[in-house]
């Protein structure tokens, strides 16, 4: 795909911005994986980031949250730079990753991985009260409270990703493969809770392979090609873009 100027960023909308990356460049080692990679996010929005598998999606959001540090350009959240911050400090300041993969405590129990979220918290008087808002979010982990991390069944244990995530009370959630190996039917409960913790007032970024749910759900989406973002504008637009469906929507 043909890059093109982002003329639907949140920025060209005089919107208030949360998340601004620009012009970032990303290398393991040697091996450069983003290339002058600009996007933003506003405050209240739904964005997705698609692309192929080994585009540097997760590879973007693991530099966001702390975990890689950027060869050049900048990272800004609410105003502030993130480059250089600690992955503790990008957390207490209002970032929560739900990375690919789910990544739990196997040996620990629901519960438990879910107050891990809660760790970088202050206001401990509060953390019980929001572990029974995400219950009520998840009302079949109340009755998993006590159970291994491990022997839960694979949408289970993306619920428990997302709860721990929103333990921390995030202003921006970025989820990794939200739908990665879930039955249809499991993605579609996830993706209505994502929305109401939107409507609710957190801010999502979301990264997925699977375009169509990601576009359906967003306000507004880039396309990840390569290591660099070649096509972005409103959802409803790139679902309709023929680019975006011979390359993503298999049509």
């Amino acid at each position: 795909m043909r890059a093109e100027p982002h003329a639907a960023d949140a920025r060209s909308t005089g919107t208030r911005l949360l998340l601004e990356v620009s012009h970032l460049d990303v290398a393991y080692g040697d091996v450069q994986v983003l290339w002058d990679v600009s996007l933003d996010v506003a405050d209240g929005e739904i964005v997705a980031l698609i692309g192929a598998n080994g585009a540097g999606k997760t590879t973007l959001l693991t530099t966001i949250s702390g975990l890689l540090r950027p060869r050049a350009g900048d990272i800004r959240f609410d105003g502030a730079s993130l480059v250089g911050a600690s992955s503790r400090t990008i957390v207490r300041r209002g970032i929560a990753h739900v990375p690919e993969g789910r990544r739990l405590f196997a040996a620990m129990t629901v519960r438990e991985n879910l107050l891990m979220g809660a760790y970088p918290r202050s206001d401990k008087t509060t953390v019980n009260a929001d572990l029974e808002r995400v219950l009520d979010l998840f009302p079949r982990l109340k009755e998993r409270l006590g159970s291994l991390g491990g022997d839960l069944s694979g949408g289970e244990q993306q619920m428990v990703a997302l709860g721990r995530a929103l333990m921390s009370r995030p202003r921006l959630l970025m989820l990794d493969e939200l739908s990665l190996g879930l039955a249809p039917i499991i993605v579609e409960s996830l993706v209505q809770i994502i929305k109401q913790i939107n409507a609710a007032g957190t801010t999502v970024l979301m990264v997925e392979q699977d375009a169509q749910t990601a576009l359906e759900i967003s306000t507004r989406g880039y396309v990840l090609e390569a290591g660099r973002v070649t096509l972005s504008g409103p959802s409803a637009e790139l679902l309709n873009d023929e680019r975006v469906k011979q390359a993503y929507l298999g049509l």
